[in-house]
């Protein structure tokens, strides 16, 4: 894939874990985190945060413009606390956040959720976004630091869209089929993998546009790889729950064209506005999504509540086997005994 969207909510398990048990045979839950260093991938920003292959990593790095300095970014007195904190980190090999603090006590700065981070955690986060530093493991689920130096930028013009040009095939591969709406979206949404590079986009979406397969469907323009053929796909007979940060599901635009129903992730929402759960993860049945299903672990067993579209489920008995399978399978993506109860 290149990579995998990230979120530190485990409801069930994280979003890394719910989005690759259906892409690798035999994962579990917490396989990314323990295999982290075998694997080849780098925690970095991509157009979320999230996994990435060492190679797409090479493709967005340096940040930096012609001539930039990876200190221009900060100010003065910044840039003098992240060079101290650069020479601590590389002192140490790697670095908990706990370490920094209590060397360094920056304080506390307002986070982006408006409530209180410390400061040394943030100045970390930034300098690992600029490239200075990589996450070289977790801690109880903390981020790992070390110091990092990354290659050189593009020679010249060719190179940088070649890269560019990359970028958005990778997304484009991993999120289509697109409407062009959301296309356009996604693309631009590579800003955040290359700031360096942000007015280059636009040009890099028209030419994406034209290299890509399309048809027009419901008076909709759809775009997709040019290698990929729709006509050849299958409906499977199989349930499965979805992550809400899976690339099916990713896009709740293309999902409301797709499915005809408004999906929201609503962990972050007030509990009394809250319409299908904390964490509700969208039943897939066959080639629709018709419900979903909010998974709990109760005394070492999975309770699961579900929800359907239409109210009740469907009554073909070959859909009630193979939740049951899916929900067996997610059991041992969890190593937890069984179901306890589903509602």
């Amino acid at each position: 894939m290149g990579f995998v969207q990230a979120d530190p909510i485990r409801a069930p398990a994280r979003a890394q874990d719910l989005i690759l048990r259906h892409r690798v045979r035999n994962y579990h839950a917490g396989d990314l985190e323990r295999r982290y260093h075998q694997l080849g991938v780098e925690e970095d920003f991509f157009i979320n945060y999230g996994f990435v292959t060492r190679e797409v990593q090479a493709l967005m790095h340096p940040r930096l413009k012609s001539r930039e300095s990876p200190w221009s970014f900060m100010s003065a007195a910044r840039r003098k606390r992240a060079q101290e904190l650069l020479e601590f980190v590389r002192k140490r090999d790697r670095v908990h956040p706990r370490e920094v603090e209590q060397h360094f006590s920056h304080g506390k700065v307002t986070n982006y959720w408006g409530g209180s981070s410390n400061a040394s955690t943030r100045l970390l986060d930034a300098m690992h976004y600029q490239g200075l530093l990589r996450i070289v493991g977790r801690q109880s689920g903390i981020r790992l630091y070390a110091a990092y130096e990354h290659g050189s930028g593009p020679a010249d013009k060719a190179e940088r869209d070649a890269r560019v040009d990359a970028l958005a095939d990778l997304v484009v591969g991993i999120y289509a089929p697109l409407p062009v709406r959301s296309l356009n979206m996604v693309i631009r949404r590579l800003r955040y993998a290359i700031p360096q590079w942000e007015r280059e986009i636009s040009r890099a979406l028209l030419r994406a546009r034209q290299r890509l397969a399309h048809g027009r469907v419901g008076g909709i323009d759809w775009y997709w790889p040019a290698h990929e053929n729709p006509r050849q796909s299958r409906e499977q007979e199989q349930v499965r729950l979805l992550a809400p940060f899976d690339p099916v599901v990713w896009d709740r635009y293309r999902f409301e064209l797709l499915w005809g129903w408004t999906y929201r992730f609503e962990a972050y929402t007030p509990v009394a506005k809250r319409v299908r759960g904390y964490y509700a993860l969208p039943l897939l049945w066959r080639d629709r999504v018709i419900g979903w299903a909010n998974l709990a672990v109760e005394h070492g067993r999975i309770r699961a509540d579900l929800g359907y579209v239409g109210l009740t489920p469907p009554r073909d008995p070959v859909f009630q086997q193979e939740l049951a399978e899916e929900l067996a399978r997610m059991g041992q993506f969890l190593k937890v005994k069984g179901l306890s109860r589903r509602l």
